[in-house]
């Protein structure tokens, strides 16, 4: 049986805010025609977010991306997926008249809609589709505090 790495932390901090990865986003530079895109720049892949009442699930578009070169890591309030996707071997003799597949570096971190245990993440990576299936955390239990006089 193969498996996927997958790292467990608190560490997510490191790899910015929602707001400045939103920001990134917007004002990243994009090039009019992907035949002149930069090797080294990164790619987003398309991703599902799907949750019951017990768990959550997330499919990510990875065509392309050997499972060695695929990373995730999960906390309780995210995932991070981040990866290569290395560009196909094409004969040398010809031309590009289309070229739309992006390739190189990816990352995505997906902030979860409910805190989940990361020591129960699962993961399936088929044809180029990646499945994580993880469990949420129970409801923190509180408790009412008598207030006494005095």
């Amino acid at each position: 049986m193969d498996y996927i790495k997958i790292r467990f932390g608190d560490e997510f901090d490191r790899f910015g805010s929602h707001f400045e990865r939103t920001l990134q986003d917007i004002f990243r530079p994009r090039p009019v025609n992907p035949m002149f895109a930069c090797k080294d720049c990164g790619w987003v892949p398309q991703m599902d977010i799907y949750e019951t009442e017990k768990e959550v699930f997330i499919w990510a578009e990875l065509a392309g991306v050997e499972k060695e070169n695929l990373e995730i890591e999960v906390n309780s309030k995210a995932v991070r997926i981040h990866g290569v996707r290395k560009e196909l071997p094409k004969p040398a003799e010809g031309a590009y008249r289309l070229a739309e597949i992006r390739y190189g570096r990816f990352e995505r971190v997906i902030y979860l809609p409910s805190a989940i245990d990361p020591e129960v993440v699962s993961s399936n990576f088929t044809d180029g589709l990646l499945a994580l299936r993880m469990v949420k955390m129970p409801p923190r239990k509180t408790h009412k505090v008598t207030i006494s006089d005095g």
